[in-house]
Order: C-alpha cells, then structure tokens, then sequence
C-alpha cells in the first residue's frame, strides 16, 4: 500500500542530517543486553547519553553495531522509542532496516511510529540480485512508510551509477551509506546523484578512509570508535577536519591501524570487539548476542592495552 509522501518532511530531515554531518561524526550506539541476553533498556539510555554528551553529528541506532539483525520487533521498536527519548530532537535519530522488502517496510514503519526521524536501508537479506530488483525493493519500503530512506550499500549490494539514476526518482530516498571503500565507484556515484543528496563513508572503522573520500567530495564518516571512545574519535575528527596532517597521521598509525589489525583476527569483531571495548571503558553494554561471539581473551588484552594508547594520544594536546 503506498503511503503519502511528505516531500517537505524529508527535505527537512536531510537538511538537518547534513547539518549534523558537517558538524560531528555519525554515531552508531551499541544495544544493551543484560548477563542472560535480554534487552536491557537501562543500560542503553546510559550508553546512549554518554554518546549525545560527545557531541555528534546524528545517532543512528539498531544498525549493524546495534545489532539490528538480533532484534525482535517489539525490542526494535523499544530501542527507537528509547533512543528519540534520549535524544529529545538535539539531533537527528536515524533506525537501521531490513531483510526483504516486506519485513524492510514492517521496521520502517515501526521505526516511524516510534519517532525516527530517518531510516538506513540495510542490504536485503542473504541473496544477491540484480539492479532492478534492488531499486523495486527500495521503492516498496519508501513507498510503504512515510519515513525519509538513505540506502546502504555494503556486501551484496553494490549499486551502478544506472540504479543511482532510478533511485534519484524515489521519493523519500536522501542519501546513500557506502561500505564498499571503492572510490572509483563512489565518484561515479556521487556524479550522477542529485546535488542534495547526502553520502557517507561507512566502511568498518571508516577513519582509515576519511581523507581518501574527503578528497572525492564527501567528507562525513560513521565512527565505531565513537561507541567506545568518543575521546578518541572527537581527536581524529578535529585533526582531520582541520587539516592537522601530523596529528591525522599519528592517530592512524598508532591507535587506528593497530585497531583494525586485531579487528581483523576474529570474525564478527566489527561488533564484538567494539562492545567489549565500550564495557572495559565501563559503559554497560553488556554482551554480544550469538552468532556473535565475545573477542578471545589475548585479544581483550590488546585491546585494553590499545585503548590506553588511544586515550593518551587524545589527551596529549
């Protein structure tokens, strides 16, 4: 069923995202579950306002770092309806949604309900398909809820500049996340959008990239270091942001690149290892839900071991 658009509204929500964008990172709070797994909504308005107190550009929660993709719908809803109550309009709240088109528009809708003032389209669910498929997807879930879109692409999604094009035609779609760090692909794309819409660099630990798609015209990044360590992540974007070369550099290659390098030891460590550095910094986050899997006791101590670098470098001014 095709909902009616309020063009205005999502005019509106851009704006304000693009404001926040050229203001602060884009954080990605984490979701807090309690020792037996369940929701743990306390905790998560906790994590939450230490994320709003640091400063970003605009929170998107229940996304990949929220672990979006372990929510039940009723505990999708909580956690939008909790984190708009946090938040209280200081800035924008985006909610991540998904799998097919049907399930996307449920969360959508959901998502909408609950106050969100945006959603992230996450790729669908296991199957590649082809790029008329996915802009008939997208158009289903923006033509079924009323909430302004921006798509993201990332694994077996990979949009050509033709599919760019159409989605130019959807209404209520803003923007696109990229987590493919192909920027060849992202020039093309970003050549053939509207002028207005918003693009970001969303690759895992997306500072490694910054500069590099910075100098391609789109300079805002989401920053999983910012569920952990906002300290850390307000320093590289005030180096970066002010074109403060030598200290963009040492950040980089003695606290980012060690970071993705034991990133890169465990699966699923784009999550876990970011909830277990946010509960060594005492945020109550509690544990991953499986398939998730907590990091590797060596790797907790490299960890905590690389936080305390980071920490001290932040400080170092």
């Amino acid at each position: 069923m095709e909902t009616a658009r309020d063009i205005e509204r999502d005019r509106e929500t851009a704006d304000r995202l693009r404001k926040g964008m050229a203001q602060g990172v884009l954080s990605f709070p984490l979701t807090s579950f309690n020792t037996e797994g369940g929701l743990d909504l306390d905790g998560f308005r906790t994590h939450l306002a230490a994320q709003l107190a640091a400063g970003p550009g605009a929170v998107f929660v229940a996304c990949g770092t929220g672990e979006f993709f372990s929510l039940s719908a009723e505990e999708y809803h909580a956690v939008v309806r909790t984190a708009v109550e946090v938040v209280a309009g200081q800035v924008p709240v985006v909610a991540g949604v998904g799998y097919g088109w049907s399930l996307g528009l449920q969360f959508a809708r959901l998502a909408e309900g609950a106050g969100a003032d945006a959603g992230l389209l996450m790729p669908h669910y296991l199957i590649s398909a082809p790029q008329r498929g996915y802009v008939d997807h997208v158009r289903a879930v923006a033509g079924g809820s009323p909430l302004p879109l921006i798509v993201y692409q990332r694994g077996q999604v990979k949009l050509s500049t033709a599919a760019v094009r159409e989605l130019a035609t959807v209404d209520g779609v803003v923007g696109l996340k990229d987590g493919h760090g192909d920027l060849d692909q992202m020039q093309r794309l970003r050549l053939v959008a509207p002028g207005d819409w918003l693009f970001f660099n969303g690759v895992a630990t997306a500072e490694m990239q910054a500069r590099a798609y910075a100098s391609i015209g789109i300079p805002a990044y989401s920053s999983a270091v910012h569920a952990f360590a906002p300290e850390i992540a307000g320093a590289f974007y005030t180096a970066h942001r002010s074109g403060d070369h030598p200290r963009t550099e040492q950040l980089l290659r003695e606290f980012y690149l060690p970071l993705v390098e034991l990133r890169d030891q465990g699966t699923g460590y784009a999550v876990s290892l970011v909830k277990a550095a946010a509960r060594l910094r005492g945020a109550p986050v509690g544990p991953v839900r499986a398939p998730l899997m907590e990091p590797a006791p060596e790797h907790l101590g490299q960890l905590e071991a690389l936080l305390h670098t980071g920490l001290a470098l932040a400080t170092d001014r």
